[in-house]
């Protein structure tokens, strides 16, 4: 009877993580994507600001410049929000003067985590009817942001972000970065952000264009100071006020690459699951689910091969292949070699270790470092 009772929960948890695998396959199913649109002469667009925030981002902050400096939209005024840094970035931006104005950002408030700081600092001098927040890694064709203005009107929507296509150089890169892509798919139900129905809101801080008038209506970023995801926060603000907001994959019309190692990768991903609002049952939750959901299954095979029960065993074995195959799917689907997919579970352990690493951070009150300042947890 023992027996019997632990094969009905190995299966139930076989079942369960094909359920969550299944989740994230109808969510990636399910996102809209933004192409290029041909250009319409006879239309007038509003004003548009554009707002970067930059800190130690002399190598990417060349290449993004002359991406928005070569948009098909007229009259942007682009600004850099230099957050004190001690690289070139300065006189990468200064370079493309007069068309790029460089602010040098007052300083950090108490309370304050940089990034929205430097957003609070650029959208008071920029001038548009509409703002386009950008980070320095982004790579935009030239109708990115008259395509996504457009679809924008067309939907009435305060709020437009975009998921960029994924640049991966290195091992780690091609390894991590579709598995973070799956959870950032699952835990936000992206697509679901589309629906004026649902309690889901996200947005991407690396291409966030919103209507003035309702950033300005839902506080801006002075509303989400303190949030290290400021992107996500302020989303959640639209969605408490009822605007509308759009959210679209685009890789033919952005590009990014992240991360250029693992270390930079590790520490970046760790201040996104950390945050400044800790939660030790949060991240608890989250590790236990990523090991029942993703390594667990596994054990299933042999647990069935032991107990001498075939079709456990053999749902054991189909579990498993159906893991890989979603994994290789998902890495085709981002333009990462296929093969990179049946390493889906050194990215989970990769992700293991990054959650255990917060939960011990946390446990000890240690503050949140990032880009060289220090923000205290808020209990």
């Amino acid at each position: 009877m023992v027996a019997l009772l632990w094969l009905v929960l190995v299966v139930g948890l076989g079942v369960a993580a094909l359920l969550v695998q299944g989740v994230a396959v109808l969510l990636a199913v399910a996102m809209p994507r933004l192409d290029p649109r041909p250009p319409d002469p006879g239309r007038s667009w509003p004003s548009v600001g554009v707002v970067i925030a930059a800190r130690n981002e002399e190598e990417d902050l060349g290449p993004c410049l002359d991406d928005l400096l070569a948009q098909d939209y007229p009259g942007l005024d682009i600004v850099v929000v230099d957050g004190g840094s001690s690289d070139r970035t300065r006189e990468v931006a200064r370079a493309r003067a007069p068309r790029v104005r460089l602010l040098e950002e007052p300083p950090l408030p108490p309370g304050w985590v940089g990034k929205s700081w430097a957003c609070e600092t650029g959208q008071k001098e920029v001038r548009g009817d509409w703002i386009l927040f950008a980070d320095a890694d982004i790579r935009a064709a030239p109708s990115a942001l008259r395509a996504a203005l457009e679809w924008g009107q067309e939907e009435k929507a305060d709020l437009v972000t975009l998921a960029p296509r994924f640049e991966t150089g290195s091992f780690w890169e091609r390894v991590i970065l579709p598995f973070y892509a799956q959870m950032v798919l699952t835990y936000f139900r992206t697509p679901r952000v589309n629906r004026p129905d649902s309690r889901a809101a996200m947005a991407n801080g690396q291409f966030t264009l919103v209507r003035r008038a309702g950033y300005e209506a839902v506080g801006g970023h002075r509303a989400v100071r303190t949030a290290v995801l400021e992107d996500v926060a302020l989303a959640r603000r639209y969605r408490s006020a009822g605007r509308t907001m759009r959210v679209a994959w685009a890789p033919d019309l952005l590009s990014t690459r992240m991360y250029r190692d693992r270390h930079e990768m590790f520490e970046g991903l760790l201040k996104n699951v950390h945050g400044t609002h800790f939660s030790s049952v949060r991240q608890g939750a989250f590790l236990a689910g990523l090991v029942a959901f993703f390594w667990l299954p596994f054990a299933i095979l042999p647990v069935g091969l032991l107990a001498g029960s075939p079709w456990v065993a053999g749902f054991g074995l189909l579990l498993a292949v159906l893991l890989f195959v979603k994994h290789v799917a998902f890495a085709r689907g981002l333009r990462t070699p296929a093969a990179y997919g049946l390493l889906f579970p050194i990215a989970v352990g990769f992700y293991v270790v990054l959650l255990a690493t917060s939960l011990a951070r946390g446990a000890r009150g240690d503050a949140l470092r990032w880009k060289g300042r220090r923000y205290a947890l808020e209990r």
